[in-house]
């Protein structure tokens, strides 16, 4: 059996002891932090979410927050994608990029009251980036990591209980907006958001003494609709074609390789580093990997994530990488997640993918793959 041994440098989240209560069975450390991964059986978190409603520990989603006079110029500095037009209680989903045009996070940026904004981050230090850049910038800006501990509640049934919460009004949120509010004097920022397709909300605790008080409230109200904890679902996020960043992409890759395509702005006034870079991919014809997803023969018994990217084959020759496998509960076959020469993928042609249980043959497809 491995273990995790915790010290100073990965912290535990707000909601560790109600995690704990409730039986977490294995963790991860991501963006320096704990984070559950399971609770001991992995298909009923995942029925749980297609049917029910979860309750999720995602704390590691952490904030970088920018604020001050120059807050607008710096985090659309920071943004591969024109933020020109957004309005206080919005959220995009954007890239993070270095100046060769590499993907550095794929974040939730959103624009909150006081001349804030939060980037929600994927897993990347990108507080030391923000911070450095805005000091050789000489921009008048504060750049931190708030107290700020998201809790997901995640399925089809989330609506009705955060509407029960909170209120029929956030109904009406449109995906990735959000609203600042409270819950029994805990302050929280709501937004309709979350890593799955099955619908949800995010609730950014503000305050992280708060968080088993909060967990609670969550699983008192959730019991008529049969709330339970989970973890984002592996298997779901591929059925979902949904990016997994820094797991799914390799170093070198740029945001249009990874199905960003529709997030980042080449064709803008707006200045940002990496435009130029991703302007001259766009200028050479496009990205030369695709993010695609694909169809493996035979059945496959591991339901974990790969431990590592694995290649992807055709006439001897490799022509991509294998991200993620999975037996697909809903389609009743193995699915993956891969970057793909986009050559072979316009061909349509076979590849061969390695496996955890040997290569496989496997043709390729657009995602999502539901």
């Amino acid at each position: 059996m491995n273990r995790i041994t915790l010290s100073p440098r990965i912290r535990i989240t707000p909601y560790h002891a109600s995690t704990a209560a409730a039986g977490v069975s294995d963790i991860s450390v991501y963006n320096q932090m704990v984070m559950p991964t399971s609770y001991g059986d992995l298909k009923a978190e995942y029925d749980r979410l297609i049917n029910g409603v979860a309750i999720w520990d995602v704390s590691v989603e952490r904030q970088v927050q920018i604020s001050g006079p120059d807050a607008h110029v710096a985090t659309q500095y920071f943004t591969a994608r024109d933020i020109t037009n957004m309005v206080e209680g919005q959220g995009k989903y954007v890239a993070m990029c270095d100046h060769a045009g590499r993907i550095l996070n794929d974040p939730v940026l959103m624009k909150l009251s006081g001349n804030r904004y939060w980037f929600s981050i994927a897993d990347n230090n990108m507080l030391l980036w923000c911070k450095g850049i805005a000091a050789e910038r000489g921009w008048d800006v504060e750049v931190i990591e708030p107290d700020v501990s998201p809790l997901a509640v995640q399925g089809p049934k989330a609506e009705d209980l955060i509407a029960e919460l909170f209120g029929e009004h956030v109904r009406e949120l449109k995906y990735f907006w959000f609203t600042e509010t409270e819950l029994d004097g805990i302050p929280l920022v709501l937004c309709r958001s979350g890593w799955s397709k099955q619908g949800g909300f995010e609730l950014f605790l503000q305050d992280g003494s708060r968080g088993d008080d909060l967990w609670a409230k969550i699983v008192a109200a959730g019991e008529k609709y049969d709330i339970g904890p989970g973890a984002p679902n592996h298997v779901e996020r591929v059925e979902s074609g949904l990016l997994s960043f820094g797991g799914d992409n390799t170093p070198d890759s740029n945001p249009l390789e990874v199905g960003m395509q529709r997030y980042v702005d080449t064709d803008t006034d707006v200045e940002y580093i990496g435009k130029a870079a991703l302007q001259a991919v766009v200028a050479a014809g496009g990205p030369e990997r695709l993010f695609v997803g694909v169809n493996v023969a035979g059945d496959l018994t591991e339901a974990w994530p790969l431990p590592v990217r694995t290649p992807i084959m055709q006439d001897g020759q490799q022509v991509g990488t294998l991200a993620a496998i999975v037996h697909s509960h809903r389609l009743g076959r193995t699915i993956g997640l891969a970057q793909i020469s986009r050559a072979v993928v316009e061909a349509g042609t076979m590849v061969d993918v390695q496996t955890p249980e040997g290569p496989r043959p496997a043709t390729t497809q657009q995602l999502p793959f539901l």
